[in-house]
C-alpha cells in the first residue's frame, strides 16, 4: 500500500472528480458531514472553511494505492476501516472529509478528499504532509500485513533485468573495433578523426548524432548491424565531446609546438640584427653631431636669421645712397650675414653642451 497527500484550492473540482460517473467504486465514509452528492459537501465545507480567509490551499487530496495482490483479501467493510484508520493518524478527526474508492484503472485505490480548516477553525499543518502520508501508508501495511511499496521498490532496483546475450557479444565487438581504431588514431589531428571514422564505417559501424528539439547534438549513437548502442555503453572516451578531445588535444600540442619554435626563430633573428647594427665602430661619432631632425631645425633658424640679415642689409643699403655712396654695400652686407651665422652656430654648440652636462 501506497499513499500520498497534497494541499489543494480547488475542492469542489476534486469533488467532482472523484464521484464522477464511470470513475465511482464505493463510498467508504463520510466524516462530519451530513450530505451525500459533491457539491452539496463542497457547501458544507465551505461554510467552515470561510472562518478562515488568510489560507489559500484550503482542501486535501489524499490518495491511498493498493497492490493488486492484495485487493483480494480487502472487502470493502476493511477497506472502509482503512480509510477511517488512515485518516485518524493524518490528525483528520475534528476536519470534514469524505472517502471513496476508483474502479477506473487496474489497481483498486481510495481517494480521501478533506477539509484543511478544522471544526474549530485552526488550519491543518501541511508540513512533510507527503512524507506523513507515506509513512502512515506503510505502518498500516505492516499491521495489516499488505505489501509495502518501498520494500517493492527497493526489490525492482536490486533485480537484474534480462540481458541479451546476442546483444552483449556484440557490444563487445563493437568495444574492442573502437578502441583499437581510437589506440591508432589517437593525437593524429583532424585526418585522423576522419580516418577513425572512415574505418570505422568500413568495419559496418556506423555513428549517428543525437539531437534535441532546438537541433543541437548532445550525444552520438552506435549502430552495428541490428543493435545500436550509445556512446556511454561503448565507452566513456566515445562520448561526443569525449570524443573530439582525443584528437584536439594532439592538435593544440602541435599548435604550440609550432608557435614556441616560430618564436625562438624570431627571437634569433632580433638578436643577430641588434648585434650587427650595434657592431664596432672605426670612427665614433662626434660630441657636435647633429642629428637629421635637429640640423633641419638648425637650417629652419639660418634661413630666418639670414631673412633678418637681408632686411638690415636693405635698411643699410638705403643710408648708404643716401650718404653719397662712401661705403661698398655688397660687401658690408655678406659680412654682416656671416657674423650673424657664425654667431648662431656657436649659441647652437653651448645648448648643446649644457644639455649633455644635464644643465
Amino acid at each position: 500500500m501506497i499513499g500520498k497527500c497534497k494541499a489543494i484550492a480547488h475542492g469542489s473540482t476534486a469533488l467532482d472528480y472523484i464521484f464522477r460517473e464511470g470513475k465511482l467504486g464505493y463510498r467508504l465514509a463520510f466524516h462530519n458531514l451530513c450530505s451525500r452528492e459533491p457539491k452539496a459537501i463542497y457547501e458544507e465545507m465551505k461554510v467552515v472553511s470561510d472562518y478562515n480567509s488568510r489560507c489559500r490551499n484550503k482542501f486535501l487530496r489524499i490518495e491511498i494505492g493498493i497492490a493488486p495482490q492484495d485487493e483480494k483479501k480487502l472487502p470493502v467493510s476493511e477497506l472502509m476501516r482503512i480509510a477511517h484508520l488512515f485518516a485518524k493518524r493524518m490528525g483528520l478527526d475534528n476536519h470534514q472529509w469524505v472517502a471513496v474508492t476508483h474502479k477506473d484503472t487496474d489497481n483498486r485505490h481510495i481517494h480521501i478528499i478533506a477539509n484543511r480548516i478544522s471544526l474549530y477553525g485552526e488550519v491543518y499543518d501541511t508540513t512533510f504532509v507527503s512524507n506523513r502520508a507515506a509513512r502512515v501508508a506503510e505502518e498500516i501495511s505492516r499491521e495489516k500485513n499488505l505489501t509495502i511499496a518501498k520494500e517493492v521498490k527497493a526489490e525492482r532496483k536490486y533485480q537484474k533485468e534480462k540481458v541479451s546475450q546476442t546483444r552483449e557479444q556484440t557490444k563487445k565487438e563493437v568495444q574492442h573495433i573502437c578502441y583499437a581504431l581510437l589506440d591508432k588514431y589517437k593525437g593524429t589531428g583532424i585526418t585522423g578523426h576522419s580516418m577513425f571514422l572512415y574505418e570505422l564505417n568500413k568495419n559496418g559501424i556506423t555513428i549517428e548524432h543525437m539531437k534535441n528539439k532546438q537541433v543541437k547534438v548532445y550525444g552520438l549513437k552506435f549502430s552495428y548491424g541490428e543493435h545500436t548502442f550509445k556512446a556511454s555503453e561503448i565507452g566513456r572516451e566515445f562520448g561526443y565531446r569525449s570524443l573530439q578531445k582525443n584528437f584536439e588535444v594532439a592538435n593544440k600540442a602541435e599548435t604550440k609546438e609550432t608557435i614556441t619554435k616560430a618564436h625562438t626563430m624570431a627571437h634569433e633573428t632580433a638578436k643577430d640584427k641588434t648585434h650587427s647594427d650595434t657592431g664596432y665602430q672605426l670612427v665614433p661619432p662626434s660630441r657636435s653631431y647633429i642629428p637629421p631632425t635637429k640640423a633641419n631645425e638648425g637650417s629652419s633658424i639660418a634661413q630666418a636669421v639670414g631673412n633678418v640679415a637681408s632686411t638690415a642689409l636693405n635698411a643699410a643699403e638705403e643710408m648708404i645712397l643716401g650718404a653719397g655712396g662712401l661705403i661698398n654695400p655688397q660687401t658690408h652686407g655678406d659680412d654682416y650675414a656671416e657674423m650673424a651665422w657664425q654667431r648662431k652656430l656657436r649659441n647652437q654648440v653651448k645648448k648643446k653642451k649644457k644639455i649633455g652636462r644635464g644643465l
